[in-house]
């Protein structure tokens, strides 16, 4: 193929896109217009966990990005989802109004039981959608902005970086658990009332929320796309393989890094958004290594490098998280991680590079998209 690639170009994205597409078209009708009597109703908690899957994909989606195709394991990426899950927490706090346990129109309840007497600074504008929505956005970006601008310029890589992200995620953990920080301590923000208006414990609700953030996930999907594909894909790939050589050739490489991280704390951060609304809660265990580590393992499970296999392995983990909670409450952690070692040791392309992708590698790592 001559000229500009094509953005879907290979028939796994294809695939991954129609099947998005028809979840999106199914689960809604199978909740809302099938009846409760039948076999094929889906119940709305299903709804609810879907929707979590998808921003969980989304947010390995965003990791992907930076580790698959830049090199840059972010052990720290929970971070970014967790910065844009309290920014959509502090828009549903600010929703509760009077309707809160101690009827305090202008003070979230917990800011009242610690006799808070008035709003902090930094929640002013939160009572505004489009507000917080841009927050939703703007503190991930801003946040990696500043962490990439002084480590890529520093030429921190490898490990060492890895480090780095991971403390970041720690030490915001640690300060959110605080009470006076002013974010609900070690509770966190519940108890969230509605969305724009529509309640957030109708059908009608999650269902909208659920279609939101399999949207969110196939524009996502289709950006990544649109950057792997293209010539600054194929400069980040060559950063990733040899970064010296990439440098040497006259390539600013921390600006591609810069670019690349901020974009994917974006993504994660709107992630986070759509995630809290349908789980009712944000809190500092978001920021926990832990939680960050679990997205690496998403997405090598699923295979890194492809960004379709980061949505099937998000899709695949979760679900089996949920499977193996339910069927081995006692022994779930045990089999999650043999999960992981499995893959690892006898899957290193991950679940997709099963499906004729044995004997070479990633088609947009290796050539751009454009075989």
């Amino acid at each position: 193929m001559t000229g500009s690639p094509r953005l879907l170009n290979d028939a796994a994205s294809r695939w991954l896109l129609a099947g998005l597409g028809m979840l999106i078209l199914v689960v809604p009708l199978l909740n809302l217009a099938v009846p409760e009597t039948s076999p094929f109703h889906l119940s709305t908690y299903m709804v609810s966990l879907f929707g979590k899957y998808l921003c969980l994909a989304l947010l390995a989606l965003a990791l992907d990005l930076v580790w698959g195709y830049a090199g840059i394991l972010s052990l720290g990426h929970g971070a970014f989802f967790a910065l844009g899950g309290y920014a959509m927490g502090m828009y549903l706090m600010r929703q509760i109004g009077s309707r809160g346990v101690y009827g305090n129109p202008l003070l979230p309840d917990f800011m009242v039981f610690l006799n808070w007497q008035e709003l902090p600074w930094y929640w002013y504008g939160f009572d505004n959608f489009f507000f917080a929505a841009l927050m939703v956005a703007l503190v991930p970006g801003v946040l990696a902005f500043a962490f990439g601008w002084f480590a890529f310029r520093s030429r921190v890589t490898g490990v060492y970086l890895s480090i780095i992200t991971q403390a970041l995620a720690y030490a915001l953990m640690l300060a959110f658990f605080r009470n006076d920080m002013g974010f609900g301590g070690n509770n966190g923000l519940t108890d969230f009332k509605e969305l724009l208006g529509f309640s957030l414990t109708s059908a009608a609700t999650k269902n909208g929320l659920f279609v939101g953030s399999g949207l969110a996930l196939i524009a996502g999907f289709l950006l990544c796309r649109w950057v792997v594909v293209s010539r600054l894909g194929r400069v980040l790939v060559a950063v990733r393989d040899a970064e010296s050589r990439t440098r040497f050739m006259g390539y600013r490489v921390e600006h591609y890094k810069l670019f690349v991280f901020v974009l994917s704390a974006v993504l994660a951060g709107i992630a986070g958004a759509l995630y809290v609304p349908q789980v009712g809660i944000i809190n500092p265990g978001e920021f926990a290594p832990l939680a960050s580590i679990e997205v690496v393992v998403w997405v090598a499970v699923g295979g890194r490098g492809y960004l379709y296999g980061a949505i099937v392995g998000a899709l695949l983990v979760n679900y089996a998280k949920t499977w193996f909670t339910g069927a081995f409450p006692e022994i779930w952690l045990f089999l999650l991680g043999g999960l992981f070692v499995v893959s690892t040791l006898f899957l290193p392309r991950g679940v997709v590079g099963l499906f004729g992708q044995r004997r070479q590698p990633p088609p947009s790592a290796a050539t751009g998209g454009n075989n």
